[in-house]
């Protein structure tokens, strides 16, 4: 999937149908004088539902059609025929997808499950015909009631990508580079910060043709939570992840301080990030000779607090497999298998 195709924040307006009118029809037929009322009610306005849809990974459908209209509901007839309902309109989205009222920002619902359908809006109800009004001293009533409209809203998408692991790190970490290595995912890669403007998605192949999914999230800035650099924009991809992966390169000037600042980020944005369980990863770590590998090694048992830590290099297949074990343990409450 290109960059251009990852939508993951749309606006649409939504139209439920009208009801249709009740029928005022009088039965009429030979010999039959005074047939009496007979007319039918109105069928019911179509719906807006959304539905779930697991091969979905973008919002990208939205984005050349963003109004929707159900159909409306037919009227009713004669011999007390009730009038076709009109034709519910299905919105389908990708797992992880939000729905917000555009004008309150208010949560409506979420999407996080295949085949899950929620109601966005309902259908404007029938009217009742005329012989539902037949008392003993009304015995022809000549009307019946109108359809009731249907509604409409303007709604929000947005996408919050579903994936176990997620990858935080600063622009030009060597995020990128990792997923296409641990994955078969095709990200974009070059020597220059914000490469990635998008979430990629990788699935990352496991022994026994177990598997589990990792995102790529665009790179965090000092600010992100107040909305500088992307902002809010990724932030909130990283909410749906079970655990995080927390790459610093090798080469960074102090990786505990890098760490802190990546960390105290989550934070400010939601502070329920900092109970997802985290790894750190030192990438880029073929430049390292042993002393220097010593050296990090006693800053980062002194200043992460026991957070797990290990080193790897994307480009020299250095760590990669221990990674995916120690991955896949934290993501199952499992022992590390060994080779």
């Amino acid at each position: 999937m290109t960059e251009g195709n990852f939508v993951d924040y749309v606006k649409i307006h939504a139209e439920s149908g009208n009801g249709g009118k009740g029928s005022a029809h009088l039965h009429r037929e030979k010999y039959v004088a005074k047939g009496g009322p007979d007319g039918g009610d109105g069928g019911r306005g179509g719906h807006i539902i959304v539905r779930g849809n697991q091969n979905l990974w973008t919002l990208v459908g939205f984005k050349f059609k963003k109004h929707f209209k159900a159909g409306h509901g037919e009227h009713g007839g004669k011999q007390r025929s009730t009038g076709a309902d009109g034709e519910d309109v299905y919105l389908e989205v990708p797992l992880g997808t939000v729905i917000k009222n555009t004008d309150t920002q208010e949560t409506i619902f979420e999407i996080t499950e295949h085949n899950q359908e929620k109601m966005l809006l309902e259908g404007g109800m029938g009217g009742r015909g005329n012989w539902h009004f037949k008392t003993s001293t009304n015995q022809t009533p000549r009307y019946a009631q109108p359809g009731i409209p249907g509604q409409e809203i303007d709604v929000t998408l947005e996408l919050k990508v579903l994936a176990d692991v997620g990858l935080v790190g600063f622009p030009n970490a060597g995020k990128s580079t990792l997923l296409s290595v641990i994955t078969s995912a095709k990200p974009k890669i070059a020597d220059y910060e914000f490469t990635t403007l998008k979430p990629n998605l990788g699935i990352v192949e496991y022994r026994d043709f177990r598997s589990f999914v990792m995102a790529d999230i665009p790179g965090i800035i000092e600010g992100a939570a107040e909305g500088k650099g992307l902002g809010h924009y990724f932030l909130r991809h990283i909410e749906r992840n079970a655990t995080l992966l927390f790459l610093v390169p090798a080469d960074s000037k102090d990786i505990v301080k890098e760490y802190k600042i990546l960390l105290d980020e989550l934070r400010r944005y939601n502070p329920e990030l900092l109970d997802k369980e985290r790894l750190i990863a030192v990438s880029k770590s073929d430049m390292l000779d042993e002393e220097l590998i010593s050296e990090i090694q006693d800053e980062l048992n002194e200043g992460l607090d026991g957070v797990p830590y290990m080193f790897i290099s994307s480009v020299a297949q250095k760590g990669i497999t221990e990674l995916k074990d120690r991955l896949w343990s934290m993501l199952n409450d499992e022992k590390v298998l060994k080779s």
